[in-house]
């Protein structure tokens, strides 16, 4: 069974940490590990009015943001990939800094340093200097920077189809595969 991480922080668009959470725990041969940071909680209740139970039935482990004797701080934890979905700018920049404060920008440490699939799903807009600079650390060593950016090739006619346009193609980076957007010149899976 392959294991990949998803990290929700406090960034707007938890929408995208929830949805690639219920697409991954479809998957059969994908067990989920989640990691949810203080911030994401008041941003899910707000946008969503979720709360954390409602996310954690969702994977197989659910762990707290300062539980950092958690498996997933730990290189010798075999995960694939890891997701940040949504990744506020204030993640991103502890990341591209290697500053490790919480679980979720330790098993992101963890995933560069042993040079697994990190996706950095970012959700913000416009972007200062300091945050572009920041893009260009946490890609430099190795990470995925990815705006929530939805393609409109495959003609969206919902919410709905914009949110799974973009979570599908994080799980495509974290090597799962899926048919939650249409593939350009192929159509849907």
């Amino acid at each position: 069974m392959r294991r990949v991480v998803v990290a929700i922080t406090g960034a707007s668009g938890v929408i995208y940490g929830v949805r690639l959470l219920e697409s991954l725990s479809r998957v059969s041969d994908v067990e989920v590990h989640l990691v949810v940071s203080k911030s994401a909680l008041k941003v899910l209740k707000h946008e969503l009015d979720l709360g954390l139970d409602d996310l954690v039935k969702l994977a197989h482990k659910a762990y707290n943001d300062d539980e950092l004797d958690a498996p997933i701080a730990s290189g010798s934890f075999g995960f694939q990939a890891m997701a940040i979905a949504p990744c506020s700018m204030k993640t991103l920049s502890a990341i591209a800094h290697g500053y490790t404060s919480n679980l979720v920008t330790r098993a992101a440490d963890v995933a560069l340093k042993e040079r697994r699939r990190l996706v950095l799903l970012i959700r913000e807009a416009p972007y200062s200097l300091i945050h572009i600079r920041n893009m260009m650390l946490a890609t430099e060593a190795g990470a995925i920077v990815m705006p929530a950016s939805p393609p409109f090739y495959g003609k969206p006619r919902t919410i709905d189809d914009l949110v799974n346009a973009v979570v599908g193609r994080v799980m495509a980076l974290m090597g799962v595969e899926n048919n939650l957007y249409p593939v350009w010149g192929q159509g849907r899976a």
